[in-house]
């Protein structure tokens, strides 16, 4: 047995079971380093990029020490964005599904605070939320820590960079001191070495090597003219690798806004994403892009971190980041979890000192690589293979996934095969079909009975 299997971890019968079903064998770096001391109750700091596995690194460490049968609040996990606390929470419960009665709630600004405290008065486990909404909660005694003994910081240099450290420091001195502490984290400056020093006891430090982290990305360098030429190298690389899913990061909201009407009048599948967007329609985006019904995303750095999309199969760098870590962070949207990745970078004369510092083997300014042919603008732009269908149900109507399968697969007419990922909010629900199949999709989940209800049912 490899020191990296999961079975050579002392876990739980029934979460080593549902790894299995998960086909979860092999930990990738951040989990084979990190885990023996977080299942031995240690305090551990974690460095690696985003989409380096530490959510379940941190995931099995406290559903392995959880004791369901204890109805209270036992941990809390915060994180800088709802997407991301959104993604986490969705993690634990897929991680913990063989075990029986373990309440996972999310506490997270941009939804209303009244509903949370209706379902904190029902009680829960694990609490994961942002910095803000959980002050909120203290403050207003909606939530109280006294029985947490395993804190959990995500993303922790981001939480800083957003001006969250009085937040935490606060939502800290309200949880027992005997506990354990855990910190993952993109990078470990000064800032995160005080914080750590004074909320950690003797941690141990686990770092995945950021050069060994990037080596499943294949990175490439275009040197473009103007606005005008950068644009045309946009599109030129997106005719050539034609793929599912895209991530083009811009410098500022007005760039992310103004590439991505140019792709949509050029015929791209293409969505934007930045900071000045309602918790709403960000929602709405997040759930098209990661389920392939629009095939590029174009944002600023808000999304660099913190969005847990799989299988993300290119990040061009519209515009080169401003320094090397955000370029990290970048780059690492690709080529998750050991899995092959591409990053694209387009850079003019102006950025050449950007690229200069990256420390990139090759010379990328000197030796830039050649921009696909002209001739591929002529070509019929790709369409993304999927198309998500909204139903004007959730989970307040009972609605579960369960319910919208069985509905589009009865008589056969559609195949499991054919259908994407399911999203269920509480008023809304979300299915991808493949593109060949939505007429039939839509009819059918119109006509036919959702829990014995009909439901409104549109494309989007």
């Amino acid at each position: 047995m490899a020191k990296n299997d999961f079975a050579s971890l002392q876990l739980k019968p029934e979460l080593f079971a549902n790894l299995e079903t998960l086909d979860y064998t092999r930990m990738t770096p951040i989990q084979s380093l990190s885990l023996p001391s977080v299942l031995a109750g240690k305090d551990v700091i974690g460095q690696g990029k985003t989409g380096s596995g530490k959510t379940a690194a941190f995931g099995l460490g406290l559903l392995q020490k959880l004791d369901p049968k204890r109805f209270r609040i036992q941990t809390l996990v915060l994180c800088p964005t709802r997407e991301l606390a959104d993604q986490v929470a969705v993690e634990i419960r897929r991680l913990g599904r063989g075990m029986h009665n373990v309440k996972v709630l999310t506490l997270c600004g941009g939804a209303p605070i009244g509903p949370q405290i209706g379902s904190l008065e029902h009680g829960a486990h694990i609490i994961v939320g942002t910095p803000g909404r959980i002050e909120d909660h203290l403050r207003k005694g909606t939530l109280k820590l006294d029985h947490v003994d395993t804190l959990v910081l995500d993303e922790a240099d981001r939480m800083l960079e957003m001006g969250f450290q009085e937040a935490l420091e606060a939502i800290v001195s309200q949880i027992p001191a005997t506990r354990q502490t855990l910190l993952f984290s993109a990078t470990f400056a000064d800032d995160m070495q005080r914080i750590a020093r004074g909320m950690m006891r003797d941690p141990v430090m686990v770092e995945v090597d950021a050069e060994e982290d990037a080596s499943s990305i294949d990175q490439r360098f275009y040197k473009v003219g103007g606005d005008v030429d950068r644009f045309t190298a946009l599109r030129l690389l997106l005719q050539d690798i034609r793929p599912e899913s895209a991530l083009v990061f811009c410098t500022t909201k007005r760039d992310v806004d103004d590439v991505c009407q140019q792709l949509q009048r050029s015929n791209f599948s293409a969505m934007a994403l930045h900071g000045d967007m309602e918790q709403r329609d960000r929602d709405r985006t997040l759930i098209l892009f990661s389920n392939n019904s629009v095939s590029v995303l174009v944002a600023t750095d808000v999304a660099a971190r913190g969005l847990d999309i799989d299988a993300l199969d290119l990040v061009v760098n519209y515009h080169p980041a401003r320094d090397t870590d955000t370029h990290v962070h970048r780059i690492g949207r690709t080529g998750r979890a050991g899995s092959q990745g591409l990053a694209c970078t387009l850079f003019d004369a102006s950025d050449a000192h950007k690229i200069a510092r990256l420390g990139v083997t090759g010379d990328p300014v000197k030796n830039p690589r050649l921009l696909p042919p002209l001739t591929l603008l002529d070509q019929k732009t790709p369409y993304p293979p999927m198309q998500t269908l909204q139903i004007d149900g959730g989970k307040k109507q009972k609605l579960r996934p369960g319910d919208i399968v069985g509905a589009l697969t009865n008589n056969n007419e559609i195949t499991f095969e054919q259908i994407g990922k399911i999203n269920v909010t509480d008023n809304s629900a979300y299915v991808a079909v493949r593109q060949a199949v939505t007429k039939l999709a839509q009819q059918k989940l119109t006509d036919g009975k959702l829990k014995g209800r009909s439901f409104r049912v549109r494309k989007l």
